[in-house]
């Protein structure tokens, strides 16, 4: 049946909507077969999918369909509405529906009935671009990585390492697919190795924890706030978990207790450190080790090179700190139309993450620290460039800076302190107020603080760490998402 799809959705791409070697075709959408059949029709021809967040805001949407610069969408019914942000952004691009009727969308069922003797496009090998996934920048812009066909294999491989993957297993997957964790950690390799994948549209603790129970998966990805989510539900010590060989994590730290959350129920916890610009997959710990090595991101994936440095770009011995560079075919291509950003990224072809960690004497990499200002809330990369930025074109604001609050169930949340200029006034409301339809809600502010002067070294630069202790002092007041 796949293999139809795939060859159906090529078909119709190439001979109704003209899709050609290097075309962006974007998804915006839950989790959906039609979403894995459209990537490998793009592989075919040499497309480019560009997976949409379906959680952001229209006005950041209009964004990533310039930058990309899509030549068609293919959109959920639910998501129709946000998507005349794309189509008002780029008025040529074709837009199809799937299950949806309205003037100007095509369905996407008559595109699968276009005919044409082939479903390809010439000049299309290991090396052409497959993937552009966006994150957030620290300019605040989306910057859009380029994952080339040759990347998802040889991450493809790391993963059936990981995993110790064959076709007699079942993957459920229940994280988003417009992030390169939920789609690339076990999907598609699972797919790669001939296994089962089920889909669930969105993660919801209640259903996961039904479907371990009745479609009886060998792996699961988390995040943290899933993993709390699943620890925290009423049926979670009733169900039976026997056929789980392994939970595989990531995103961030991972909190200790919520691994041993797991390992008290006998399903070892693996981790997967990377990045959207890796694939993700850069190290790994592996089923053999889950327990003995609680808290550790494992080491080098078996087909790429890690290593942490200093300052001065040497390796840094074991149990010393070191900023984590990557180097290997599952590394992005570039930044799509951002010479600059990928020349910031790339020292004489190693991928900088920012993170450091360290090695102990075994070779087993732990993550402890993140240079960048990244937050991460419920597995969501927030950046806080993007937040202050909005909050900057207030006349009222002499300065602003965003960091990371502690919150129990989403881990990090986005906690902005605001410099007021002498004599002038913004209330809270109005601050808040100014984020609606910007940005998507997850990326919101979840207290506001106003002081006086915002900390500043003997440069003037914003003492960060002094606020991220203030923010660790506040109590939350039921922050929602």
């Amino acid at each position: 049946f796949l293999e139809n799809r795939i060859s159906s959705w090529a078909r119709g791409l190439k001979h109704q909507l003209g899709v050609r070697h290097g075309d962006r075709v974007a998804f915006l959408g839950t989790n959906h077969p039609e979403m894995l059949a459209l990537m490998f029709a793009c592989a075919r021809l040499g497309a480019i999918l560009v997976p949409l967040n379906w959680r952001l805001a229209p006005p950041e949407l209009a964004y990533i369909a310039r930058n990309a610069g899509l030549h068609v969408l293919v959109a959920e019914t639910d998501f129709i509405r946000n998507a005349g942000a794309i189509r008002n952004a780029i008025p040529n691009c074709h837009m199809v529906a799937l299950e949806f009727l309205e003037e100007e969308w095509i369905p996407h069922e008559e595109l699968l009935k276009a005919e044409g003797a082939d479903d390809s496009n010439p000049n299309v090998g290991m090396e052409t671009p497959l993937l552009i996934v966006y994150t957030s920048g620290t300019t605040g812009d989306p910057k859009g990585a380029v994952l080339t066909q040759e990347a998802l294999f040889w991450n493809a491989l790391n993963s059936i390492h990981l995993h110790e993957m064959t076709s007699s297993d079942r993957i459920l997957s229940v994280l988003p697919f417009f992030h390169v964790g939920p789609l690339n950690i076990q999907t598609t390799p699972a797919l790669y190795a001939g296994a089962e994948v089920v889909l669930s549209p969105r993660f919801d603790p209640g259903l996961t924890l039904k479907l371990i129970a009745t479609v009886h998966p060998e792996l699961l990805l988390m995040v943290p706030v899933t993993m709390q989510a699943l620890l925290r539900h009423p049926e979670w010590e009733n169900t039976d978990l026997s056929s789980l060989r392994m939970v595989v994590t990531g995103s961030s730290v991972i909190p200790i207790d919520l691994i041993e959350g797991f390992h008290r129920r006998g399903v070892p916890v693996g981790q997967v450190y990377g990045s959207t610009e890796t694939c993700p997959i850069a190290t790994v710990l592996r089923r053999k080790d889950a327990i003995r090595k609680t808290g550790s991101t494992g080491k080098p994936a078996l087909h790429c090179d890690v290593k942490l440095v200093d300052e001065s770009g040497a390796v840094v011995k074991a149990g010393k700190s070191g900023e984590l560079w990557v180097h290997g075919p599952n590394v992005m291509l570039e930044y799509w139309g951002n010479p600059e950003a990928t020349a910031e990224v790339f020292t004489e072809g190693w991928y900088r993450s920012g993170d450091m960690g360290f090695r102990d004497e075994e070779g087993f990499i732990t993550i402890h620290d993140r240079k960048k200002d990244i937050i991460i809330s419920g597995g969501e990369n927030i950046y806080p460039a993007e937040v202050e930025a909005i909050l900057r074109e207030q006349e009222a604001v002499a300065d602003t800076a965003v960091v990371a609050g502690k919150d129990e169930k989403w881990g990090e949340v986005p906690v902005a302190f605001i410099e007021l200029k002498p004599g002038m006034v913004l209330e809270e409301e109005q601050a808040r107020e100014l984020y609606r339809n910007r940005i998507a809600s997850y990326k919101h502010p979840k207290a506001i603080i106003f002081l006086e002067n915002l900390p500043r070294n003997s440069m003037g630069k914003v003492l960060k760490y002094e606020l991220r202790e203030k923010a660790r002092d506040l109590t939350p007041k039921n922050w929602s998402r």
